[in-house]
This record gives structure tokens, C-alpha cells and sequence, in this order.
């Protein structure tokens, strides 16, 4: 069964072995599963990665100005700008847009993150390890909101800003906004040990 009657997902490698169990490359035709996991805990392990990124680019923030019209719900159109995006980078790198994907999850996921404590009246940050399923909703958030604040207000359609931030993503380069934002956390989480 290929992704989009495109994408073969069978052949695609997980080389982080801290994400083999959070990154789920399951077989279906289109990433939509209609929210049977959403209540039942650590069940979006089991939901596709295009479909969870699909999810977080439909989410645009906490405020009611960012969370309402554009993509707030309208998942078909977040579908199609997925597959637009995959389309683009098939054509520029010539691989498998969803191993691209999952490569830019990889070198966009944080190790370190810092928590707070409090104690005696005093807070204060300390350095902790991140979760699996954690790392995959950062990487992926992180992924996203770097594609809304370089499409935002601006002519180029978000699908090609989509593709190249993958790209960029993937090969590691420090210019995409996820790796720089995951490069920032763990300076902070490294600064707070």
C-alpha cells in the first residue's frame, strides 16, 4: 500500500534508535484516521508521522486569533498541502519525501530539555532527558510553527516553504527553524545542569 498511491513507507530506515518506537510508518493510502486514538494514552505512537504532522499544522497557537480560520480543523486541506509539499520534494531531491521527513524529525528532535523546580520559594531550571513520543511532538511542532512564520503574510505559496524546510531540516543544516530551535533547548538544558 503506497502513501498517496505515491509513497512506499516499507523501505524507509529509522537510524535513531531512541524513535524506532515513537515514529509509526504504518501502512495507508491517505494519513487520516479519523481520531480513533485520541483517548486512549500513548496511542499517537501508533498514528501515522504524516498524519501527526498534518495535525500540527493545523494547530496555529494558543491565541484565539491564531487558532481560528486559515487551517484550524480543515484537515483535507492540510492533507493537500502535505502531499504538494512531498510532490516538490520528490522532485527536488529525487527520494522519498516521507524518509525526508523522517530524517528532519530526527536532527529536529531535542535530547535535553530543562524543567522547574521549586523549592523554599525559589525556582529554579534544571536539566532533564526527553521522552521518545516528547521528542517526536517537539521535533514536529517545532517543524511546524517554522513553516507558519515563513508563510505567514507572504506570496510564496506554504507548500514550497514546506518542501525547503524539510530539506533543510533533513540534511541538518542550522539554517532551518527547527534544528536552530532544537540547537537553542539544549544549549539552555546544557547550560542548567
Amino acid at each position: 500500500m503506497l502513501l498517496f498511491r505515491k509513497y512506499d513507507l516499507s523501505g524507509i530506515e529509522i537510524r535513531d534508535p531512541g524513535l524506532k518506537t515513537a515514529i509509526s510508518l504504518r501502512q495507508q493510502i491517505l494519513p487520516y484516521t479519523f481520531g480513533r486514538s485520541a483517548l486512549k494514552r500513548y496511542n499517537k505512537a501508533d498514528v501515522n508521522v504524516v498524519e501527526r504532522l498534518c495535525n500540527k499544522i493545523m494547530h496555529f497557537g494558543k491565541r484565539y486569533a491564531k487558532n481560528t480560520g486559515r487551517m484550524a480543523g480543515k484537515k483535507i486541506r492540510a492533507i493537500n498541502t502535505v502531499k504538494t509539499a512531498f510532490d516538490i520534494i520528490s522532485l527536488r531531491t529525487g527520494n522519498n519525501p516521507v524518509e525526508v521527513l523522517v530524517r528532519a524529525i530526527e536532527n529536529s528532535a531535542p535530547n535535553e530539555d530543562t524543567t522547574r523546580i521549586v523549592y523554599g520559594g525559589t525556582t529554579y531550571h534544571l536539566s532533564v532527558d526527553v521522552a521518545p513520543i516528547r521528542r517526536v511532538d517537539l521535533a514536529l511542532r517545532f517543524i511546524a510553527d517554522g513553516i507558519k512564520e515563513k508563510a505567514y503574510a507572504n506570496p510564496r505559496p506554504v507548500e514550497e516553504w514546506m518542501a525547503e524546510h524539510l530539506i533543510l531540516a533533513a540534511r541538518n543544516d542550522p539554517a532551518a527553524p527547527s534544528v536552530k530551535k532544537k540547537n537553542e533547548l539544549e544549549r539552555i538544558a546544557l547550560a542548567s545542569r
